[in-house]
């Protein structure tokens, strides 16, 4: 048995993809056997529901779910002090803890790159330029990742990604592993009727957060396109963020209000029952680096609609399991119309991703 430390900057009740890798994560160790912890920041009041989440004290940074602390607590410290292995998931704050813990008490470190920081820059600092950013990362992960004992990345896109900032570390490529039994046999299951849609409908769906870096305004003129050869179609929303009111003003601007549905945040054990009430999963985001939720809803049976990136790219195969075009609005239409008019297409492009959703578990 062994005491494993996963680091990550933000934990629940946060929502967001690496959360819920980590939570898994956690759970498939345990299972086998292992004292697991969560190492975290901030929300000192938010009650577990699982056991050893050792939270230190942090400043909030605005409204955005992240903590900023470059030290954990005294307890938290005396307690990595006597972890076997530290699998940090964020470079920049939790990262740098666990290299300097892991020097200072002779702990070998795993860092897991999750995210196209690169990207993330452009939305939500677009007031640095994009060379700045990309300076910055290549002037920082190669020196971060070298103190590190092992570099994982989930997918062979971001193993290209993290070469081109640089990094000449070795870099493993292990897949995000994903419990697909909760989607396979859903807990709940929503109808169509309950979100006030016809049976006959054809529902396309996006889970994920409602956020500039998913590209969903890109998604919402697609489906405007679409929607007016295709009255019968549907674009089901799942999830929360800040964009979440644009959105809304935007579906009503190009009058597809009454067909763009928003749920809001949701419980992620209900998400499973979203899915299997769809025919399509939609995304245009090319910010992902291993997109559960597209795995998730390949899983549940559904083929995919992306863009062709990083992740999205490394899943997806064109033609076989779903669909890829480029970053081009009339491309992308043109595959959303065709993937929801033709139905025999659909259909085998649903069994494969099926099938194909079954080496992640």
């Amino acid at each position: 048995m062994m005491r494993i430390g996963l680091l990550v900057d933000v934990y629940k009740p946060h929502i967001s993809g690496i959360t819920n890798v980590v939570c898994q994560h956690k759970k498939a160790l345990e299972d086998q056997g292992h004292k697991v912890f969560v190492f975290t920041l901030g929300n000192l009041d938010y009650e577990d529901k699982e056991p050893r989440i050792i939270r230190s004290p942090a400043i909030p940074l605005s409204d955005t779910g992240y903590y900023l602390n470059f030290s954990f607590s005294g307890a938290a410290r005396n307690k990595c002090k006597t972890m076997d292995v530290l699998h940090a998931h964020h470079p920049f704050i939790t990262g740098r803890i666990a290299v300097r813990y892991g020097k200072r008490h002779g702990i070998p470190v795993a860092f897991t790159n999750h995210t196209r920081y690169d990207l993330y820059a452009q939305h939500y600092l677009p007031m640095l330029p994009d060379a700045l950013a990309q300076t910055f990362l290549e002037a920082y992960l190669p020196s971060f990742t070298s103190q590190c004992n092992l570099v994982i990345a989930p997918s062979k896109g971001l193993h290209d990604v993290l070469r081109s900032y640089g990094v000449t570390s070795h870099i493993e490529i292990v897949p995000n592993g994903i419990d697909l039994e909760p989607f396979q046999n859903p807990r709940t299951r929503h109808t169509r009727t309950e979100l006030g849609l016809p049976e006959s409908a054809k529902v396309m769906i996006y889970v994920g957060r409602i956020a500039p870096e998913k590209n969903l305004t890109f998604l919402l003129r697609a489906f405007a396109v679409v929607s007016q050869e295709l009255p019968e179609t549907y674009l089901l929303l799942v999830g929360d963020g800040p964009e979440v009111d644009n959105l809304r003003d935007r579906a009503q601007q190009s009058s597809i209000g009454d067909k763009v549905i928003f749920t809001g945040c949701v419980e992620y054990e209900d998400v499973p029952g979203y899915l299997g009430l769809a025919d399509a999963f939609v995304t245009a985001s090319v910010t992902e680096v291993h997109p559960l939720s597209v795995i998730e809803a390949m899983a549940v049976g559904l083929p995919v609609l992306g863009i062709e990136s990083p992740g999205v790219g490394d899943t997806v195969v064109d033609g076989v399991n779903g669909l890829l075009t480029r970053h081009d609005l009339a491309e992308f239409s043109l595959r959303m119309y065709r993937l929801m008019s033709e139905n025999d297409l659909r259909a085998r492009l649903a069994r494969k991703a099926l099938k194909d959703s079954e080496q992640y578990s």
